[in-house]
């Protein structure tokens, strides 16, 4: 380890850069002797980053604890998390992601994807492939959706996702409706994209999965704006829909009144 004592504030900035968040308490012992301000408001930035991080680490460990608490009560190892994306837009299809972790990965910022923005969802996305997250995705086409109606598709994709994790014991589903005729135990959680972790993971993944299928469209059907809105009914979106019609994604169940 270097000593970064010896170093000017501006080149001990950019040493820190490189310094992974969980080795900071070492340079900020190291920091302790020096006098002078420049480099004791870098150790107070120091101390305030690692501090966020171990705020982030229990934020992280506390949504892991539903599963343990219900690997305890049944005795069982394996819980599918499940959550859906795409259930409102206009166009494109209906999206659910199952996500079976066999311990906490850590990966930090799992939340809610409608409170991240794309860049940090991404950035989870890319880290959950990277650790061999065990998920699954299974997407309803919004011809299938006009044929079933959005919810039954819904249920017929979550159907689907479970069918994949034959050794699944027990399934938590985002929102306040249980899968139908569903042969496990299961609990359905209000909010559980942001109250356990499994759940928010997953409607990270299935977010990005629907987002880059969105994007992939608007190339093909650009008069609606499809990598902007993702299918949700944007002035832009319903314009390009009163002028050109409906494209092969959309679904004519939810743009009858519009056209």
């Amino acid at each position: 380890m270097q000593d970064i004592t010896k170093l000017s504030a501006t080149n001990l900035k950019e040493y820190l850069k490189q310094v992974n968040v969980e080795d900071y308490p070492n340079y900020i012992k190291m920091l302790d002797t020096s006098t002078k301000k420049t480099v004791l408001a870098i150790k107070t930035s120091l101390q305030k980053k690692y501090q966020a991080y171990q705020d982030e680490l229990k934020r992280i460990a506390d949504l892991y604890k539903i599963h343990q608490d219900i690997q305890n009560h049944y005795g069982i190892k394996n819980i599918l998390c499940i959550d859906e994306v795409g259930r409102g837009p206009l166009a494109g299809p209906v999206t659910v992601c199952g996500v079976m972790l066999s311990e906490n990965p850590n990966i930090l910022n799992v939340n809610d994807s409608k409170k991240l923005n794309a860049v940090k969802r991404q950035q989870i996305y890319d880290l959950a492939l990277n650790k061999g997250i065990n998920y699954h995705i299974e997407s309803v086409s919004n011809k299938e959706i006009d044929e079933m109606n959005i919810l039954n598709a819904t249920f017929f994709a979550m159907k689907k996702v479970v069918e994949h994790f034959k050794t699944a014991e027990f399934v938590l589903v985002d929102g306040n409706m249980k899968i139908p005729n569903l042969n496990l135990n299961q609990s359905a959680i209000i909010g559980g994209d942001s109250k356990v972790y499994g759940i928010g993971l997953a409607s990270i993944i299935a977010k990005v999965t629907r987002d880059t299928y969105m994007e992939k469209m608007s190339q093909i059907y650009p008069h609606y704006y499809f990598d902007k809105n993702k299918g949700y009914g944007t002035s832009e979106h319903i314009e390009g829909l009163k002028k050109y019609g409906p494209c092969e994604i959309h679904r004519l169940s939810f743009i009858k009144n519009i056209i």
